[in-house]
């Protein structure tokens, strides 16, 4: 399975209603930390965030993505939102 697979993969856990991942590792390209994982930008909708404050959202979405966060994601942009919020 690819990165990008198992970055879906993981966040599945979250129960997303929606979730939009974009790789922009190549606009890093040459910056230091590239070479040890990927730059992303993360767009995740679920209800799982209802009653959650921005914090506690982010640190689902990274406790999710904890065995990949050492190594393959370098970077992680994350918004996350409930379905009430969009």
């Amino acid at each position: 399975m690819d990165l990008d697979g198992a970055i879906r993969a993981a966040l599945s856990a979250l129960e997303p209603e929606k979730l939009d991942l974009e790789d922009e590792s190549a606009l890093h390209a040459g910056h230091p930390g590239a070479r040890s994982g990927g730059h992303y930008r993360l767009t995740i909708v679920s209800r799982r965030f209802a009653g959650l404050d921005r914090v506690q959202r982010h640190r689902l979405v990274y406790d999710a993505l904890k065995s990949l966060m050492s190594g393959k994601i370098h970077a992680l942009a994350v918004t996350a939102r409930t379905p009430d919020e969009l």
